[in-house]
């Protein structure tokens, strides 16, 4: 009896479609079931969020941002959270996060353009697709006229970009300037002797670490705020069911230690917004938090780290079936890391996000493997991620 991987694999995508039908055919109500996808951007640095404390080879990697025994939230003896993500604890005591290191797409090669594109389109390539892979997974689910996705931000995001129609909310009408940010500019500026000297008395003027710090605390009650109304509206009988939110500011090449610090605070605040807001609808939630790729495993010499490959995701919510850590560890060995430097991405996020699709609202697993993710059946659902 041919299996559906085998069918799927071969069958072009037109028969597929004369054989089973238009999209519709795939259409499913997702009721009470919800679910937020939360996009970090910049590149979260994983091994600070979710710390090997117990590893000798995290600390000789990292001899000054390393967090030891006494600081982290110890999980099983070997992962910590970050002290700022201790808010977190009664979800993972209550099995409701869920953790999965060295966690990555497919992507490779560091560039946050392509990368953060990738992971939206969801096609498997950098600019592989005009649209997003929630979009084309909401064009799969069907409640009348209903608007069923969300998206919380100053633009919709590519993620949420396509054919289905999708409401809006957008609490700050430009994102964060960071420090990162500011070291772009300076690094076009550089050649140009007027514009750099320019730059640079405007950067020393407004020292831009304080800036930064002034601004955590506006950046924290944003993302609270978008929290809430997401939550207000996802818990209405009529509402949305899917919603995507961002978070800026990841990319910690410099100063690490401080701004995750306040960035990873301001998540567990936001997640706690949406557990409260959520109310009972947060028994059939599912959040899931990514970032387009993770940071070396060794810190550098500015405080922080660099682009690198394995990152990690977070699953909360109701629905999930956590309190513990999932997927493989390679582990910090030099033969073990990516290409000598990065941590090992050995658990797909296409894994996870095909987990919610097909096991939480339902998507018909077919329709996923050829329409919202194609050519991604290596990547197959991860199991034990959602509650029966």
């Amino acid at each position: 009896m041919l299996d559906r991987r085998a069918f799927l694999q071969g069958v072009s995508g037109a028969t597929l479609a004369s054989l089973l039908g238009a999209r519709a055919g795939f259409a499913t109500v997702p009721g009470d079931n919800r679910f937020v996808f939360l996009f970090l951007r910049g590149g979260l640095d994983g091994l600070h969020a979710l710390a090997p404390f117990a590893d000798p080879l995290y600390r000789a990697l990292r001899p000054r941002l390393a967090l030891e025994a006494g600081q982290v939230a110890s999980l099983d003896g070997y992962f910590g959270l970050h002290p700022s993500l201790a808010g977190l604890m009664p979800l993972f005591e209550a099995q409701e996060l869920l953790l999965v290191p060295a966690a990555s797409t497919r992507y490779r090669n560091r560039s946050h353009f392509d990368g953060q594109n990738m992971l939206e389109n969801g096609s498997g390539r950098p600019f592989g697709a005009r649209d997003g892979w929630l979009n084309r997974a909401i064009q799969g689910l069907t409640d009348g006229d209903r608007r069923l996705g969300l998206s919380l931000g100053p633009t919709v995001p590519l993620i949420l970009q396509g054919a289905a129609e999708v409401q809006t909310y957008a609490n700050s009408p430009l994102p964060e300037v960071d420090a990162d940010f500011l070291g772009r500019i300076g690094a076009l500026y550089q050649t140009d002797p007027v514009f750099a000297e320019a730059f640079e008395n405007a950067r020393l003027s407004a020292n831009p670490e304080m800036t930064e710090m002034r601004a955590a605390p506006l950046a924290r009650q944003d993302f609270a705020i978008s929290a809430r109304v997401a939550a207000d509206l996802l818990r209405q009988d009529a509402g949305p069911r899917i919603a995507a939110m961002e978070m800026q500011g990841w990319d910690t090449h410099i100063g690490q230690d401080w701004r995750l610090e306040r960035l990873l605070a301001a998540l567990a605040e936001g997640i706690a917004a949406l557990r409260e807001g959520l109310g009972p609808a947060w028994r059939r939630t599912v959040v899931m938090i990514a970032s387009e790729f993770g940071r070396t495993a060794a810190e550098n010499g500015s405080h922080g780290t660099d682009h690198g490959t394995g990152g990690l995701a977070l699953l909360a919510g109701g629905a999930v079936l956590g309190g513990r850590i999932a997927g493989d560890w390679p582990g910090l060995s030099q033969a073990a890391l990516f290409e000598g430097r990065d941590l090992a991405a050995v658990n797909p996020c296409e894994s996870l996000f095909k987990a919610v699709l097909i096991g939480h609202l339902g998507l018909d697993p077919g329709y996923v493997e050829e329409v919202v993710f194609p050519d991604s059946l290596d990547a197959a659902p991860m199991t034990g991620v959602i509650r029966g």
